[in-house]
């Protein structure tokens, strides 16, 4: 643990350039790396003169801590005034709390907090958050107002520390880009001219070429954050290489933004603010992926797309940036980092230079070469790599570049014992990484053989969604072993027992419906590259295995990718093969439930009528119960009331006592039913029960779904506390539930609806415009006795705030509703 970090309660005090990319761009590189190097000495010589210790450095930013909240006020006054003549501005933000003090550095929700509160300030301005505010009495504070900050909920009152006329806080868009585990070198060249492209030509589409292992995919995350300054719309990372169908980019992308799958639903979303999208890897899915890719720029003015390719897209709009290898300079540099993680001896020589030339200074083949450094010199490294290298890439039709990095991966492949290139060879199935027990499982893996992988760059750990440990490889080197997996001839036993382990996952999280048993969506989410390997090898080799594992997801297609799931289980069913009655059955119910979710009614329709004759030919009660209670749903939507009740009491009489999940959405339906005909103790009797099935089983989803109807029933009697306390509980849960988007789409308009009826017209507009272009997804919207309809709500203040809303996403929509009520909200 670090002794010189103070404890208890502590202020943060986070730093950083404000313009920095327009700065590097005006003074040019080596201008600008020494203004940045004075910029540091000053700040660093003022903090300690104030008693701050120096957290953490990443590029133009600093993370300082202070035992007094004076001691950091005095420190951000002291650095705003030395910086102030020179071309350098900086943003400060300060923040007290208690946070948890560890080996590595603080921890906690005070770190996050704090660096958010600076992320609103401008360029010499110090903004300072309630806590530390509160112990700077005498101090020059004005009182900023509410805002929201980044991944809290409700509103938080700032203050400016000191004089000054500044604009509204800045509502920077997000960044959301992967967090790389090395700090980034060299390529300062190449991003002053990537940058310089961006300013002078703003392309639309900038693609970032060169063959595998360049370092396409860490230059072009480092560019745009760089570029994240100028894109209020926010900073999104779309991995791509793990898809093999090119119709996926469009619905991947949409779901990366937060917005339906069409061209239009993402040009929507992204409005007119200024929105950077990364797709990394598209070589693979060309030229099927550049026709929605450019009418995706067409449609929407304010994306830009910066792209990592070996090929260019050939769209109107691009621009080509070439990556060229390392500098000498930057390449040992690269080099001698890497190998002194494993060998602390490995320092700058004739040898390393020399070794880094013959890798023609590619990234990718300097790490590769580096991790071999545990066991040889790089002098011996350098001998025993130059034959083999002229040998292998003497066998290779390939440019010169991309031969270098196969000869080198191949080298490394030679370099291993025969039970470590089985296991590196199988590995190259999963698309998406793989936990130990699914290495096990698949390839037969064990925890000694994937360590030395690891030792030797070969393979790669990262933390997955599930907080589980995960290995993965880069694709350049996935694809070779994927080749060395053919070439093996265990591909076919491979990629079978690859697509039962699938379907083994698939059935552990319950999401088949044919059972009683909570649902787990993030298995599926953690999974989901895979089992779509799975699936498209199926169609190939096993149809009745891809027919099992699509049946198996059938509570995941709905409501994650009801398209995919859709085309797949239809595509399928296509290919004509046996199938026995219930595997049919099985199928055509999530068939016609993936249409049904995109309206595709001819499609539907059919499918469930079909599936329910083979479910009552089958004497399968459950079966037969989920189609009538599927078919209830699409009546309610036709407006045809009757008829979803007959539905329902069918279901019912089936269910009954005996299906839990089938009874409880049966009786979701019927308080919905009864809702809409004004009979609410009913309507409350029918949502109660619902709920008490569902807390049963452990539906933690179903709780929101249930305050959400709850918190209607209330505005229709007009008990506007009552609503208002099941609204803000439905959203709460929706922020940690996976059936988060429908709940929070329908507490959220219920309260907006709540807000005008208390004659708050802006936060009822806010709310409302954020939700109205979901309403096909609000069940019913009630209005409160004696209130009026917010649908035919025409006062300018509504109207006005309706306008800002539609620019806010769902979240931050429901990040507003969650503030403080009655407290006026700043909305971005």
């Amino acid at each position: 643990m670090r002794g010189d970090l103070p404890s208890g309660t502590v202020t943060f005090l986070f730093t950083d350039i404000e313009g920095s990319t327009r700065l590097l761009h005006a003074l040019g590189p080596d201008a600008y790396a020494d203004a940045l190097a004075e910029h540091r000495r000053v700040l660093r010589d003022i903090f300690a003169a104030h008693g701050g210790v120096e957290v953490d450095t990443q590029g133009d930013a600093f993370f300082v801590a202070f035992p007094t909240a004076t001691g950091a006020a005095g420190a951000a006054l002291a650095a705003r005034e030395a910086l102030e003549d020179g071309p350098v501005s900086v943003r400060l933000g300060l923040h007290t709390g208690t946070p948890t003090l560890t080996g590595e550095g603080y921890v906690g929700s005070d770190v996050h907090r704090g660096a958010r509160v600076a992320a609103l300030a401008h360029g010499g301005q110090i903004v300072v958050s309630p806590g530390t505010a509160a112990l700077l009495e005498g101090q020059p504070l004005r009182d900023l107002g509410l805002h929201r900050l980044k991944d809290f909920e409700g509103a938080t009152r700032l203050w400016q520390l000191g004089d000054g006329a500044f604009p509204p806080l800045r509502t920077p868009g997000s960044v959301d880009l992967p967090t790389p585990a090395t700090h980034f070198l060299g390529r300062e060249r190449e991003l002053f001219e990537a940058v310089s492209l961006v300013y002078d030509r703003d392309p639309r589409v900038l693609t970032i070429l060169g063959p595998g292992g360049t370092g396409k995919t860490r230059f072009t995350l480092e560019l745009a954050r760089l570029l994240a300054d100028e894109a209020g719309g926010g900073t999104v990372f779309c991995a791509l290489a793990p898809l093999r169908d090119p119709t996926l980019v469009l619905p991947t992308i949409a779901e990366r933004l937060g917005s339906a799958g069409e061209v239009s639903a993402i040009a929507s979303r992204i409005a007119d603010k200024r929105t950077h999208l990364v797709c990394d890897n598209v070589e693979h899915l060309l030229p099927g992926a550049a026709r929605p890719l450019g009418e995706l720029v067409g449609a929407a003015p304010e994306l830009r797309l910066l792209v990592t390719s070996r090929e260019a897209l050939h769209v109107q709009g691009e621009h080509e940036f070439d990556l060229p290898p390392l500098a000498g300079d930057d390449a040992v540099a690269l080099f001698c980092e890497r190998a002194q993680a494993v060998r602390s001896d490995v320092e700058e020589t004739d040898a390393v230079r020399r070794l880094c030339e013959r890798l023609d200074r590619l990234p990718l083949a300097l790490e590769l070469a580096a991790a071999r450094t545990k066991l040889l010199a790089p002098e011996a490294l350098l001998d025993r790599l130059g034959p083999s290298l002229d040998l292998l890439k003497g066998t290779r039709d390939m440019d010169e570049r991309h031969a270098t990095l196969g000869a080198t991966i191949a080298w490394s492949y030679d370099l291993l014992d025969e039970a470590e290139r089985r296991l590196f060879r199988r590995l190259a199935v999963f698309r998406g990484g793989c936990t130990l027990e699914t290495a096990e499982a698949v390839c037969d893996a064990d925890l000694d053989t994937l360590a030395s992988l690891l030792d030797k760059s070969l393979l790669r750990r990262r933390t997955g969604r599930l907080g589980e440990e995960r290995y993965w490889m880069l694709e350049t080197i996935r694809q070779f072993a994927a080749e060395e997996l053919v070439t093996s001839g265990e591909a076919a036993s491979i990629r079978r027992r690859h697509a039962e382990r699938m379907l083994e996952i698939a059935r552990r999280a319950h999401l088949d419906e044919d059972d009683d048993q909570p649902f787990d969506w993030q298995v599926a989410l953690a999974e989901r590259e895979d089992l779509r390997a799975a699936l498209d090898w199926s169609a190939e080799a096993d149809v009745v295995l891809g027919l099992e594992l699509a049946s198996a997801l059938e509570a995941y297609w709905g409501p994650h990718a009801p398209a995919e799931g859709a085309r797949r289980i239809g595509d399928l069913l296509a290919r004509g093969v046996d199938l026995s009655p219930r595997l049919r059955a099985r199928a055509l119910r999530n068939l016609a439930g993936a249409a049904h979710q995109e309206r595709e009614y001819d499609v539907s329709d059919p499918a469930y009528e079909e599936s329910l004759r083979i479910f009552i030919a089958l004497g399968d009660a459950r079966g037969a119960a989920q189609v009538r209670t599927r078919l209830a749903y699409r009546a309610m939507a036709e407006g045809e009331p009757e008829r979803a009740r007959a539905l329902l009491e069918e279901s019912q009489r089936d269910a009954l006592d005996q299906f839990p999940l089938i009874e409880s959405q049966n009786a979701f339906l019927l308080a919905h039913l009864a809702l809409a005909e004004d009979r609410l103790d009913e309507a409350e009797a029918a949502v109660d029960r619902s709920r008490e099935l569902g807390a049963a089983l452990a539906w933690g989803w179903h709780d929101a779904l249930s305050h959400t109807l709850r918190m209607w029933i209330a505005i229709r009697r007009g008990q506007l506390e009552e609503a208002e306390r099941e609204g803000r509980a439905a959203l709460s849960i929706s922020f940690h539930a996976e059936y988060a988007v429908p709940t929070t789409i329908g507490a959220v308009a219920g309260l907006a609806q709540i807000a005008l009826a208390r004659g708050d017209f802006e936060r009822a507009g806010v709310l409302w415009g954020a939700v109205s272009r979901h309403d096909e997804r609000i069940w019913g919207v009630h209005t409160i006795r004696g209130a009026k309809d917010i649908r035919d709500e025409t006062r300018p203040a509504f109207i006005a705030a309706l306008e800002r809303g539609r620019e806010l996403e769902l979240w931050d929509a429901a990040a507003v509703a969650l503030g403080e009520e009655g407290a006026p909200q700043t909305v971005p």
